[in-house]
């Protein structure tokens, strides 16, 4: 199963859910897709999917998956990668509305470098990478620990 997750922000990321339905329709894609579509405007003919999922859906579609397909914000790409599951990383583009700049290139670009998962910027090639992935897993496990309420406590004690 491919999960697709873009994220829950104010914008929207029709571009990929829109390439996701032309390679399920075109037959390309041939696996069960489910899609988490946040506030896109284009809503998925070919594939299941929700606007909004609690956390503990989110988590199950996440275990379930063989590879997520996720925007490239941080805490998306870490926590599949946490789980151990074959990410490839979709970063929202300024030029397209998705974001409000392409900081999502760096952090994807980043993680891709270390060897954690695949990104792509350009949709004609996703299903390069679906493909790559699935005849070549990454074996490399992501386990750097969160320091992030370590953070936010020193922040909150601090002020």
């Amino acid at each position: 199963m491919i999960f697709v997750c873009v994220g829950t922000k104010r914008f929207q990321f029709n571009r990929l859910l829109e390439e996701i339905d032309r390679l399920v329709s075109g037959g390309k894609i041939t696996e069960e897709v489910f899609a988490q579509i946040g506030q896109s405007d284009y809503l998925p003919k070919g594939y299941d999917y929700e606007r909004f999922m609690s956390i503990d859906d989110f988590k199950e579609y996440q275990k379930k998956a063989d590879i997520i397909i996720s925007h490239g914000g941080t805490g998306a790409l870490i926590g599949a990668l946490k789980l151990g599951k074959q990410v490839i990383a979709v970063p929202r583009l300024e030029k397209y509305g998705e974001h409000i700049d392409d900081h999502q290139i760096q952090i994807s670009s980043v993680l891709a470098e270390e060897g954690y998962l695949r990104y792509v910027t350009d949709m004609d090639k996703l299903i390069e990478e679906i493909r790559y992935l699935q005849s070549n897993p990454i074996a490399k496990q992501y386990n750097r620990p969160s320091y992030i309420m370590e953070i936010i406590e020193d922040f909150i004690n601090r002020n």
